[in-house]
């Protein structure tokens, strides 16, 4: 789709380029995004919508500088550096958990808080050490510039530099390297998981829908679609199309998303917390 969406872009003259979409960024989002698209595009089809991953910093840049006409993101525009947040209109369509995962065969189900920090910072290089078997822990970290990296970090590393390891750009990579590595640790988001990775709980609290919706579980960050201040009509029905309700029922929940609508808590760009007004 996204091969075809990009000859439509080039070949189109000025008056079908309003009817076209380009949206870069969070591979995160990336599932969302292109499902959105899909079914948009079957009822609206004179409508091209293209979708690319690369990051939540590409995403961000690419829609600064008017390359693309929506930046997809995990992270706030003030956490970027270099990007001028106050060019740009936040729009706020989802929210993504993000789970510790190991192989299978490292025999552990939970950690506390204080053991993941240690795992990802270094202090703690073998599984026995937290009740698993006797193998080395390998960290898979996500490349600089991944938006669930940052989020991971600033929840679980609290501003400590992780240990220098193996980076991956995307989450469906880190998927399965850590499938089929054993003594590998990383994390994904939750849309990305599968039977064939083991999802740690923290603490004993599981990475769930409901836990997320009320900041129980605390690893999680909105899904952010970056336009600039006068994005065109299509993007903005586009956008609309993505947070209205019946989407946010039919699409956002079924691929592994938190809806925004069902949120008990709003977190700011400095990331407090708090609840939502009624």
């Amino acid at each position: 789709m996204a091969a075809v969406g990009i000859l439509m872009l080039t070949g189109c003259g000025s008056k079908n380029k309003q009817n076209t979409v380009t949206a870069v960024g969070s591979t995160a989002m990336q599932p969302l995004v292109q499902k959105a698209g899909s079914d948009y595009q079957a009822e609206h089809p004179k409508v091209s919508i293209t979708v690319q991953g690369g990051g939540s910093g590409t995403g961000l840049s690419q829609v600064e500088t008017g390359a693309v006409n929506i930046g997809d993101s995990d992270i706030f525009a003030e956490q970027k550096d270099g990007i001028h947040a106050k060019k740009l209109i936040d729009h706020q369509v989802a929210v993504v958990g993000i789970a510790p995962i190991t192989n299978p065969k490292n025999g552990v189900n939970n950690l506390s808080e204080k053991q993941l920090e240690n795992i990802f910072l270094g202090k703690i290089k073998n599984w026995k050490e937290v009740g698993g078997k006797d193998l080395p822990i390998i960290v898979i970290n996500r490349a600089q510039g991944s938006g669930t990296r940052s989020t991971f970090e600033k929840s679980v590393l609290k501003g400590k530099d992780a240990v220098k390891s193996q980076e991956q750009d995307s989450n469906g990579t880190v998927q399965k390297i850590v499938e089929n590595t054993p003594g590998t640790i990383s994390y994904l988001s939750l849309p990305y998981l599968n039977n064939q990775v083991k999802v740690l709980s923290v603490d004993h609290i599981q990475p769930n829908y409901q836990n997320i919706t009320t900041n129980r579980w605390k690893i999680w960050s909105y899904e952010h679609m970056y336009t600039n201040k006068q994005p065109s009509p299509t993007t903005k029905k586009f956008i609309a199309y993505i947070m209205s309700k019946p989407t946010q029922q039919k699409l956002v929940k079924a691929a592994g998303y938190v809806s925004i609508h069902d949120m008990k808590v709003q977190m700011d760009a400095a990331g407090k917390v708090t609840h939502k007004p009624k």
